[in-house]
């Protein structure tokens, strides 16, 4: 069996991959072109990947493939149908990083509630030294207890979210932008009555033809001019000008982004002018990162190569 990684630098340099050595000859390439994945894969059985697009023109000469493994949830990036025709399986991996998001999203949380980034610099920069208070009161920040928490998108880290949320006295609403069934003890409203009232809003919602551009200027007009915004779900749910003016203009009071449109980020991005970390706080895509979901990962993605062939449902 070969086994070829078109784009491992996307798990990480520090992750154990020698189980994968035991199951035959592995290739790894730190990223790969579209123009360059059909020589790399031209004869292999399995290829694992992240972001690169497989369809026709990628993989239409690799007559020995017979698995395409993702290293992630979302599958926008295959041709399904050409995948079948070609009697070529595919696996993803879900729930993997539940955790990691959802401790990620309380860390921007807290960050941009409790003016984090401000109280740092006024401790290194020596105005604590020189004060004559035992307590700096020039930046406000408040409890969760008794707000009220937006989720959009209530899948497994919406849930996990929705539940470390009440541990700290929050009240959760959620809203499904698809328009799915209430899900059983978790309290299901409207979109416009999430962004009126909600305290905290965050995403964890797909990108879909229900949530592309959701976040537009009118919605930010709908939300409290305290509320902090925050999106771990898909950069394109956002529309990012507007996001930047909503800002600026302060409808809302922060807003904390670990996903955006273009990613690395766009040196035009209109995000990028707004300096204040007290307003606006990006991640570089991490919040699924942690050792041990990137380490769950693919272990996950060695156990579907494994039963794929030892069950004989290869074609």
């Amino acid at each position: 069996m070969k086994i070829v990684f078109l784009d491992v630098k996307t798990i990480g340099e520090d992750i154990d991959l020698s189980g994968y050595d035991r199951l035959g000859e592995v290739v790894k390439y730190p990223f790969s072109t579209p123009a360059q994945v059909p020589g790399r894969i031209a004869d292999a059985d399995v290829i694992v990947l992240n972001k690169v697009r497989i369809d026709a023109e990628t993989i239409g000469v690799a007559p020995r493939l017979k698995l395409v493994c993702v290293t992630a949830t979302g599958t926008n990036n295959l041709d399904k149908e050409y995948l079948n025709s070609r009697n070529i399986a595919w696996r993803n991996v879900n729930g993997y990083s539940t955790e990691s998001v959802a401790q990620h999203t309380f860390s921007m949380l807290f960050y941009l509630l409790e003016k984090l980034r401000y109280y740092d610099d006024y401790v290194k920069d020596g105005r604590y030294a020189c004060d004559t208070s035992f307590t700096h009161f020039e930046e406000h920040f408040y409890e969760l207890k008794n707000k009220t928490w937006g989720i959009i998108g209530l899948g497994n880290i919406g849930r996990r979210v929705a539940s470390i949320a009440e541990a700290f006295g929050s009240h959760v609403i959620y809203t499904s932008p698809s328009g799915s069934t209430p899900q059983e003890g978790y309290y299901q409203t409207d979109m416009d009555t999430l962004l009126s009232t909600s305290d905290i809003i965050s995403v964890h919602a797909p990108l879909n033809e229900y949530t592309e551009n959701l976040l537009d200027a009118a919605a930010f007009k709908k939300m409290k001019n305290s509320c902090i915004f925050l999106n771990l779900g898909r950069g394109p749910i956002v529309v990012e000008q507007d996001l930047a003016e909503a800002i600026e203009q302060k409808e809302i009071a922060a807003a904390g982004l670990d996903v955006l449109c273009e990613e690395p980020m766009s040196p035009d991005n209109p995000l990028l002018r707004i300096q204040d970390s007290r307003r606006l706080l990006i991640t570089p895509h991490i919040a699924w990162a942690s050792v041990e979901a990137r380490t769950r990962l693919m272990e996950i993605v060695l156990g579907q190569i494994k039963d794929f062939f030892s069950c004989g449902s290869q074609p």
